[in-house]
């Protein structure tokens, strides 16, 4: 029998306990942690390889963000269709396996080209994990437990990230990136083999109201259908306005999370002078306790305030954007990486509860068997504009900022400085060729080697709060998409049957 064989509709409906519901949601989470572990640990240890392959910011941006997300972005969907109609299971375990061996193998990379190659493999490895883990998660919990249960498996984003920053930069400080990228790709197998031996298929529609009683077969496959299928999830998600702007917020916060994430450890590196395991640590215990409680705070606060009015589910990621904002700025302008780093343990609790009320929004709106394919489309959408393009944009801002303060000095500040970039200030020497890597070469006067080290320095700083600036954009299309949330999403209960 295929590895992929049909899951037909049981004919009693399964009882699975609360303690099998939460293996399931562990295992789910854990697969999640180590995706983004080898999705994200290339920012904990790219300063590292900066230094060894000699390449730019704009190139580093381009590994950590677009040349990973192709792949990633347009398989997404392909593969949701797959988990419309086949084991969800047996397609996330074999996706493991993928993206493991690939996280691997860039640790065997020599070029820029190479890594590029590798981590597009990485990519297609991943596409294989969110569609069908998010229709697995709906199908064993309640729409009134779905945001909550979201936001956990939400928790594998900075608990990954948290773990791949202190594992990265230890081991980047303590043998090589090389061996970093090794060392966390392949214990990914196993976690692979644990979730097809303990995660049993569901049935479909199984947490809904009637158990999934009145779930139609899907449909014979055909091009027609499948547009056809393809056509209502969009019109669901970018026709309505409340999940369209819901959507928007997700894609333009994602966009400045993940361009500034990018760079965070080597500003921590090139502003303070720390090593890989210092940067890991700090970023990776600061970021991660924060965002982890924001996380989890955005789903369980936000299905509460739900029940008195469901406009919570895009007011909640409205307030804490624009709260975190500010705070996160302030941080960035310390000048010691102590009351940076303490300062930063505050605003992820603000940041991330946009997380858990998007996804949630986005599962109860569509019908139950398209929900696999809706999170593709979304995560189509948002990683495709945020995990491609935030990394380059801030590598490219940055280095732009860099070639203007070492030719015009880097204490203009940044608006200042942005105006007379953006006006066609900031030419002559060239700061890419003078600071190979980001820094001058052995032997070098000293007054080489502190312009190159100020300018880069002042250039990170600017280019993430630059990047930072977005989640206020985002905050303000969550608020517009709390109007008409209520209407829409009853409208979608009752096209599901359920009112």
């Amino acid at each position: 029998m295929s590895s992929l064989e049909a899951q037909p509709q049981a004919a009693e409906r399964p009882v699975y306990s609360n303690n099998y519901k939460t293996v399931v949601l562990t295992l789910l989470v854990t697969a999640y942690t180590f995706n983004f572990i080898d999705r994200t640990i290339i920012s904990t240890i790219g300063q590292a390889i900066k230094v060894d392959l000699k390449i730019t910011d704009t190139q580093l941006g381009l590994l950590g963000g677009l040349y990973f997300a192709l792949l990633y972005t347009f398989l997404g969907i392909p593969i949701a269709r797959f988990a419309e109609r086949f084991n969800r299971v047996n397609i996330i375990s074999a996706a493991i396996v993928i993206w493991s061996g690939f996280t691997a193998l860039c640790g065997t990379a020599t070029s820029f080209v190479m890594l590029a190659a590798y981590r597009f493999g990485v990519g297609f490895g991943e596409a294989g994990l969110n569609p069908p883990a998010h229709s697995l998660i709906s199908d064993y919990f309640e729409p009134k437990k779905r945001a909550s249960a979201l936001a956990v498996y939400a928790l594998g984003i900075p608990v990954g990230t948290m773990l791949g920053a202190v594992a990265g930069g230890w081991l980047a400080q303590n043998f090589s990136w090389r061996v970093a990228f090794m060392l966390v790709g392949l214990p990914g197998i196993l976690i692979a083999i644990a979730i097809k031996l303990l995660i049993k298929e569901p049935p479909r529609g199984h947490s809904e109201a009637d158990g999934g009683a009145s779930l139609a077969a899907s449909p014979p496959f055909s091009m027609g259908g499948e547009f056809r299928e393809m056509w209502a999830i969009v019109k669901t998600l970018f026709g309505k306005w409340p999940v369209l702007h819901m959507i928007l917020g997700v894609t333009i916060a994602s966009f400045g999370s993940y361009g500034s994430g990018q760079f965070v450890p080597p500003y921590f590196s090139r502003a303070f002078g720390l090593d890989y395991a210092q940067v890991g640590l700090i970023t990776g215990l600061v970021g991660g306790i924060s965002a982890g409680i924001g996380t989890l705070l955005g789903g369980v606060v936000t299905d509460r305030l739900a029940l008195r009015s469901p406009r919570w589910y895009a007011l909640t990621p409205a307030i804490g954007l624009a709260i975190a904002t500010p705070i996160y700025i302030v941080a960035y302008l310390q000048p010691s990486w102590e009351a940076a780093a303490l300062i930063l343990l505050i605003p992820g609790i603000f940041h991330y509860v946009y997380l858990g009320p998007t996804f949630g929004v986005v599962q109860n709106m569509v019908e139950t068997r398209r929900r696999a394919t809706a999170a593709a489309i979304m995560l189509f959408f948002l990683n495709l504009i945020a995990l491609g393009g935030g990394p380059p944009f801030t590598g490219w801002v940055i280095d732009h900022f860099a070639q203007f303060n070492f030719t015009q000095g880097a204490h203009q500040g940044i608006l200042a400085s942005l105006g007379q970039m953006l006006g066609g200030v900031g030419g002559g020497e060239s700061f890419a060729q003078a600071c190979p890597g980001g820094m001058a070469p052995a032997g070098s006067p000293a007054e080489l080697t502190g312009r190159c080290q100020t300018s880069l320095v002042e250039a990170t700083r600017s280019g993430v709060i630059v990047s930072l600036c977005f989640y206020l954009w985002a905050a303000f299309h969550y608020f517009l998409g709390s109007i008409g949330l209520v209407k829409a999403l009853a409208e979608a209960r009752r096209v599901r049957g359920e009112d």
